[in-house]
């Protein structure tokens, strides 16, 4: 599908861009991308659920500092910051509230949004970050991977950008995250990390998100977590292991976990179809329409 224009929505100083898929009218489902991605990660997922679910207005902005929309202006872009933009962005295009669906560091941004005041009628978490990045197998990993954003803040902002947007770099990256074994879809999944994984603002709040996302974990805000939840996670997630999606489910009352067997970290890329037909079946409770939401 061609892409259209972004609308250019107020918060905090910036005009996040948003792009809106389905019926503009409609009940407002906001999804929110991972680290170092932007829009274009979800919007497969946001075109498929817009033929399957009409009625809905899937809104799908690039996080501040991310693809097109500017960093926050003298803010330190940690988790509470995220959060606070959340919050601001919810309010200005859903005043009476809105369904959220956040992926990966995606999902830390709507449970800091949540803890702080986001009005969800329902909430969607896919591959959730569950599990402290600075503990356990992938601390060695992770704290290598600190160094290297801090090594790239160190340097001149071209020669940063540079080595942040090293294609072997981010080539190895995508071969480790990506599971599946058919040929076509891998070299497709290469190819929107190559476009796409390097557009970022700059190499300092680029590091700051990248702080935000392995210091934090959903389960820290799972109290915010009052209303419908679905949560669906790839059996072979790198990030969070599927025995910490499971405590997380049990973490959150009203909740219903969806595990995609042989799918990773990257559900958004290598499982469209049954994400978008899950999130489809969830969404048959929520009424579709603005007037129906208002009635």
């Amino acid at each position: 599908m061609p892409e259209h224009p972004p609308h250019l929505i107020p918060t905090l100083g910036v005009e996040t861009r948003d792009w809106i898929f389905g019926d503009p009218a409609g009940a407002p489902v906001i999804l929110v991308h991972g680290f170092r991605g932007d829009h274009h990660g979800l919007q497969g997922i946001a075109e498929g659920l817009s033929a399957t679910a009409p009625g809905f207005a899937f809104h799908v902005p690039d996080l501040p500092g991310f693809g097109q929309t500017p960093a926050l202006p003298g803010r330190t872009h940690d988790l509470a910051a995220f959060g606070e933009w959340l919050v601001a962005f919810s309010r200005e295009i859903a005043p009476q509230g809105a369904i959220i669906l956040g992926h990966s560091f995606g999902s830390l941004v709507v449970s800091s949004a949540l803890a702080q005041g986001a009005d969800s009628t329902h909430t969607i978490l896919i591959n959730p970050i569950s599990a402290p990045a600075l503990e356990g197998p992938q601390a060695v990993l992770t704290q290598l991977a600190i160094a290297y954003y801090r090594i790239a803040n160190a340097l001149p902002e071209r020669a940063a950008k540079g080595l942040l947007g090293n294609t072997l770099i981010v080539r190895g990256m995508s071969e480790v995250m990506a599971k599946t074994r058919d040929r076509e879809l891998r070299a497709w999944i290469h190819d929107q990390h190559d476009r796409y994984f390097s557009s970022f603002s700059d190499s300092r709040s680029l590091l700051e998100a990248f702080r935000a996302s392995v210091s934090h974990t959903v389960a820290e805000h799972a109290a915010a977590y009052d209303m419908p939840t679905l949560i669906i996670a790839g059996e072979r997630d790198d990030i969070t292991p599927l025995a910490r999606q499971l405590d997380l489910q049990r973490m959150i009352p009203n909740s219903e976990l969806l595990i995609l067997p042989g799918t990773g970290h990257l559900v958004h890329y290598e499982a469209v179809r049954d994400t978008v037909e899950r999130i489809a079946q969830f969404l048959q409770a929520v009424p579709a329409t603005a007037s129906e939401t208002s009635a």
